[in-house]
């Protein structure tokens, strides 16, 4: 995988209208869905304790509407306006596939090994981009000394590595 560059303005706009747009859809769509099942399969008495006993009703429709959306998103993920979205998405993924074997990748980067220091150099890059994409300022500084530090070992072992190098299977050499 590739770092992209993004625009944060747009990104931020469609990432927003996309949830704002899933999240409605969401709750338009649960409604539709239990009304149609309870006019369908519903209880028509009322139990004494005041419940018509048509709760499993309205959760199958909100899974059914959490299903529709997401094959909707599936579907539409490849479109221009949702690429950067995607693309973030997919970078979250691998950034929870690499920190799951963080602590092997710096062991085997103290090491030496190369293919852990790609790994690191993507990963921090990457980190960096979508920190700043979600205005995750937090942890940024400890982030930049990670990325000076990890540079500076770069050069010292007198090594040229970039971001370009990543591929996701360099995951399963780390050991």
């Amino acid at each position: 995988m590739k770092i992209m560059e993004i625009d944060k303005a747009v990104y931020r706009k469609n990432i927003n209208r996309v949830i704002v747009f899933f999240v409605g859809s969401l709750a338009v769509l649960s409604l539709a869905f239990g009304a149609l099942l309870i006019a369908v399969f519903g209880a028509e008495t009322v139990a004494r304790s005041g419940s018509t006993g048509n709760f499993h009703l309205n959760l199958i429709g909100v899974v059914l509407a959490a299903i529709v959306c997401a094959s909707v998103l599936s579907r539409l993920r490849d479109k221009p306006y949702l690429k950067e979205i995607y693309y973030v998405w997919q970078l979250k993924q691998l950034h929870n596939k690499i920190y799951r074997k963080l602590a092997k990748i710096k062991n085997r980067a103290e090491l030496h090994d190369v293919n852990a220091l790609i790994i690191l150099k993507f990963y921090y890059s990457s980190l960096k981009q979508v920190y700043l994409l979600d205005n995750n300022s937090l942890t940024l500084a400890t982030l930049e000394k990670d990325i000076i530090k990890l540079d500076s070992q770069i050069i010292s072992q007198n090594l040229t590595i970039s971001t370009d190098q990543f591929e996701a299977d360099l995951l399963n050499k780390i050991v």
